[in-house]
């Protein structure tokens, strides 16, 4: 259900049939959960970054992106510094813009596990929807490791019985083998058709992911994987707002970074040891 300035909103034909768009706003206004905007122009601004989202996902399965640990994570030294930790720290006096573009046009450079993959795709979709002045201006100071994020993205978790295009879910595989940490589950983005994006796995329809988790459980497992009703989104509305402002931003104060050599966990176990500030690892 779609709401707009508390009205109802039942009409998608202001984009054309068969569109991206349409598919987004058809499932959202099929869904059981209410999607609130205080303007047209902030649902049109969610839409367009879900739609963004999709296809800064589909191109990062497109690219020659690996799939690594963070032991072997590896990027552009032109643009990143890779930590010890295996995280990417921006170089200084490289713009942002530019460093977050080149994942995608040098992709046969950079190695990540697929938590990282996820912050990556929601930064260059922003860029996309904003623009590299504005982007530059929002993250200025960029350190990609796992779900550490810059505030001004403002990512969100909860939980949902129904997903719509653009969502983060996750799949979970609670008894994964122990020599194959990495594939504790995967973290992926739910496409128009029904389909998810998961660096390392691909794209796969739900059935087909948990198949593959499943060849990697310990041989002693119970427990099938299986998708989480757990959902990850970018702040829309903050989005829509920040990116109108002229005005300079106000300095912010940055989350920690929690270096947990996990790969692939979910963003709610980060946000779990983000709020348990005595497991904090040194920042980069």
């Amino acid at each position: 259900m779609i709401e707009i300035s508390g009205v109802p909103f039942h009409s998608s034909t202001s984009w054309p049939a068969g569109s991206l768009e349409r598919s987004i706003v058809d499932q959202m206004m099929n869904s059981s959960a209410t999607f609130s905007y205080r303007s047209m122009n902030e649902q049109q601004f969610e839409v367009e970054l879900r739609k963004s989202i999709i296809r800064s996902s589909r191109m990062l399965n497109q690219s020659n992106a690996a799939f690594e640990v963070f032991e072997t994570s590896r990027s552009n030294p032109m643009y990143w510094y890779t930590t010890r930790y295996g995280g990417f720290q921006l170089r200084p006096g490289v713009r942002p813009s530019v460093a977050i573009d080149d994942i995608y046009r040098n992709s046969h450079m950079y190695g990540f596990e697929c938590a990282t993959a996820m912050v990556i795709v929601y930064y260059h979709a922003v860029l996309n929807i904003i623009g590299p002045a504005k982007f530059d201006q929002l993250f200025p100071d960029l350190y990609l490791y796992s779900w550490n994020f810059d505030p001004d993205l403002a990512l969100q978790t909860g939980f949902s019985a129904q997903f719509v295009p653009g969502d983060v879910v996750y799949f979970n595989n609670p008894q994964y083998h122990p020599q194959t940490p990495e594939w504790r589950g995967v973290n992926a983005v739910l496409l128009e058709d029904g389909t998810y994006y998961g660096h390392g796995m691909g794209i796969m329809r739900a059935d087909q992911m948990i198949a593959s988790l499943n060849e990697s459980r310990a041989p002693w497992a119970t427990q099938p994987a299986y998708l989480t009703n757990m959902v990850t989104r970018p702040g829309f509305a903050y989005l829509a707002s920040v990116a109108q402002m002229r005005s300079q931003r106000p300095e912010k104060v940055k989350y920690p970074v929690i270096e947990h050599n996990e790969c692939s966990i979910s963003f709610d176990r980060y946000v779990y040891y983000l709020n348990n500030t005595h497991l904090n690892g040194p920042t980069p």
